[in-house]
């Protein structure tokens, strides 16, 4: 954004004298556990990258990358790995000079906290971790809900993973795609001399953010590995040096068919986002993770994926060793993990528990879920001088980027719209203060006090990727601001009100998209600054509220009970008996199914003369007699709400031929093959149960939509 000179601030007022409707209950909020027995992919619909997970005793810990957020290094707990409990920040504050501060024109966005390595030996819990441009950082507490110590290693190790060994040495793996191994000292400072190994070649196919185990005796090394598309390479050994046969791919395109969305190419303006890209298949693909193993012997794997603009989320999959390897996904699929599929084995069953509660009324202390952007200058903000409020004082910057003391939390998907009160009688000539979308390109929705001492306010909304600022004249103190995204369509929309009740529209939607100058999805602001380049007044936030449109797994509930049609996703072809009980063809015209509870999230799909059978071949058939395992489908969306059926006879999808996919050579062999035996009938289309996954593009045919029978 070009600097504007404080004399083109506008200079109007809008008067009210409403106070601010109190906080409702807690909303909805994105929670993984469907509440039958089951989970849906992500574990967090907000931001959550470079997870680390274990398990100590009964509980499972967790923490992850935080960048240039403060403060930094969330640690959390769960007994499921579902159902998660927000302990500590093991890094209340990073503050190695004026970058860290956004002081002297000099920032660490995209760079601070990342790839953080937890562990726990001998009663004291580890975090390793990496920040840019200083020596590894080390955490220790006994206890995870803090006191942390820290210090810092001799040396830096990029996208390190530690390994406990049980003989009582300490190793450490890191680097890109040519790794390296060494035996760290007794006090985790520096390596021990000549124990440094390079473990790979940069052709054998591993990558970066490692995570080491020692398993039944055997070494493994699980990393992520985006040359030639994102996808989770595994690397074993029978001795911690060497030498390691490595696994190209022990998961492998599984975005559960989300779409690459808007890209940004550069950092530098006038942007131009890449449009969404639905023919690349690994853009949103689970990549960095690793693996842990419950009380009740299961194993399961962690990773996160690229999903667009909210940012990169953390998910949980069922682990199927074969081989010797632990595969992501069930036997039969393995690479693909289900989104939905049924939660880990526990003693008793845990209740559904949220980490964060996302509404703040500041009546204090701040709500764990607010992370600083940049280290704040804590005797600039407060929540006693105005008791329930939050109070940002107005710091010298020239745009919302450079601004200090922005309160951030991270956005959260698919759909959620976030809501502040603001009350502008503190501000002073050249402060802005408002509601923002950190990100870069940014938007912000700030009213801004003219140059002069006069009453003179405006409303403005500025869209840093248009660089377009859209002004509304405003007489008074408070008002209402709002914000509502749609991560699935990556559009943004602004609102005010004078009421709290009746919202008005402001400006153009707001693309919002994902880059890598911050390393972060988008996040939520409240911000104040001066742009006249000196110390301004304050403003005064009452209330923050997150609502969610889908804060479940699902976006429409299981008709159980009850008949619908199904259709293919693309084309809108209906299912249908053809040949009476011999096999069902997607023709023109659907039919009724009724849809029988089978537990755990399952359906069984009941047709005149049967049920939809499936035989270990993925073959399609109507059976007659009571529904069992060949008649069964776990019901699950794609992220943008579309049906998907897996078999549990295959533990792989129901899919249609997509229509005008004839001349595709992109479609997997054997659904060609299925498309060779429909030509000459353009109605009639073959359905299988054999796909390994939605696709972004919708070719492997196993999206359907579904509408009550009677509607």
């Amino acid at each position: 954004m070009r600097r504007l000179p404080c004399l083109l601030f506008a200079a109007f007022t809008i008067v009210s004298s409403l106070a601010a409707p109190p906080l409702a209950a807690a909303p909805d909020s994105w929670t993984p556990d469907n509440g039958n027995g089951t989970f849906t992919n992500p574990i967090f619909y907000d931001e959550f990258s470079d997870p680390d997970l274990i398990r100590v005793g009964d509980w499972f810990y967790l923490t992850g990358t935080t960048m240039h957020a403060m403060p930094g290094l969330p640690v959390l707990r769960s007994r499921d790995m579902v159902n998660w409990e927000f302990l500590s920040y093991a890094a209340p504050r990073l503050d190695y000079g004026p970058a860290y501060r956004l002081e002297q024109g000099q920032s660490i966005y995209g760079r601070g906290i990342w790839a953080p390595s937890l562990r726990y030996r001998d009663g004291t819990f580890y975090i390793f971790t990496n920040v840019n441009g200083r020596k590894t950082q080390v955490y220790a507490a006994s206890d995870p809900r803090g006191p942390w110590r820290h210090h810092e290693m001799l040396r830096s190790f990029h996208d390190l993973s530690v390994l406990f060994d049980d003989d009582g040495k300490t190793y450490v793996v890191w680097d890109h795609q040519q790794m390296k191994i060494a035996e760290l000292n007794a006090d985790l400072t520096d390596i021990v001399p000549g124990t440094e190994r390079v473990l790979f070649s940069k052709t054998d196919g591993m990558g970066e953010g490692a995570h080491f185990y020692k398993i039944a005796g055997k070494y493994y090394i699980l990393s992520s590995n985006y040359a030639g598309g994102f996808r989770m390479p595994a690397a074993r050994a029978d001795h911690v040096y060497g030498p390691y046969e490595v696994n190209q791919a022990i998961s492998k395109d599984e975005g559960f068919g989300m779409a690459r969305g808007y890209r940004l190419p550069s950092f530098d303006p006038p942007f131009q986002p890449t449009p969404p890209d639905p023919s690349s298949r690994d853009a949103t693909a689970l990549h960095q993770g690793g693996i842990v193993q419950t009380a009740a012997g299961e194993w399961w794997g962690f990773s996160m994926m690229d999903y667009n603009s909210v940012g990169r989320l953390t998910s949980l999959a069922p682990v199927t060793w074969q081989d010797g390897w632990p595969y992501f996904g069930l036997p039969g699929n393995l690479g693909r993990n289900p989104r939905t599929w049924v939660k880990p084995k526990t003693d008793a069953v845990p209740p559904v528990h949220l980490p964060f509660q996302r509404d703040d009324d500041f009546s204090g202390p701040l709500q764990a879920v607010w992370q600083w952007n940049h280290a704040p200058a804590d005797q600039r903000w407060s929540l006693a001088e105005r008791p329930g409020y939050l109070r940002l004082h107005a710091d010298p910057a020239d745009t919302f980027w450079n601004a200090r003391n922005s309160l951030t939390q991270r956005a959260i998907g698919p759909v959620s719209e976030a809501t502040t009160v603001l009350d502008t009688a503190g501000m002073a000539p050249g402060d802005t203060a408002g509601l923002a979308l950190l990100n870069l390109p940014y938007a912000t929705l700030g009213v801004e006090q003219g140059k002069d001492s006069g009453n003179r306010r405006s409303l403005v909304l500025f869209d840093q990727l248009r660089q377009r600022r859209t002004v509304v004249p405003l007489d008074g103190t408070r008002i209402w601001l709002r914000v509502h995204g749609d991560f699935l369509t990556e559009q943004a929309t602004f609102s005010y009100s004078l009421d709290g009740k009746v919202f008005q529209p402001i400006g153009e939607p707001f693309t919002m998209v994902f880059q890598l100058k911050t390393f972060q999805g988008v996040r939520y602001a409240l911000f104040s600054y001066n742009r006249c380049r000196h110390t301004g007044g304050y403003a005064d936030f009452d209330s923050f509220a997150v609502t969610q449109a889908h804060p479940r797994g699902l976006m429409r509930a299981i008709p159980f009970g009850k008949s619908i049609t199904l259709r293919a996703v693309p084309g809108g072809a209906g299912l249908a008996e053809r040949g009476g009980q011999t096999v069902l063809q997607v023709l023109a015209a659907p039919q009724a199914f009724g849809v029988e509870d089978m537990g755990l999230g399952r359906v069984a799909l009941r047709a005149r003369t049967g049920y939809l059978s499936i035989d270990a071949a993925g073959n399609v058939r109507l059976r007659a007699g009571a529904p069992g395992v060949a008649e069964s489908f776990q019901w699950m969306e794609t992220p943008t709400g579309e049906l998907l059926l897996m078999a549990l006879a295959t533990n792989r999808y129901l899919r249609s031929v997509p229509a005008g996919a004839e001349g595709r050579t992109d479609a997997p062999a054997d659904l060609r093959a299925v498309m060779r035996t429909d030509v000459g009938s353009e109605a009639a289309r073959g359905v299988r149960a054999d796909s390994a996954g939605p696709v972004p593009d919708g070719a492997d045919g196993s999206r359907f939509s579904w509408s009550l029978a009677d509607q």
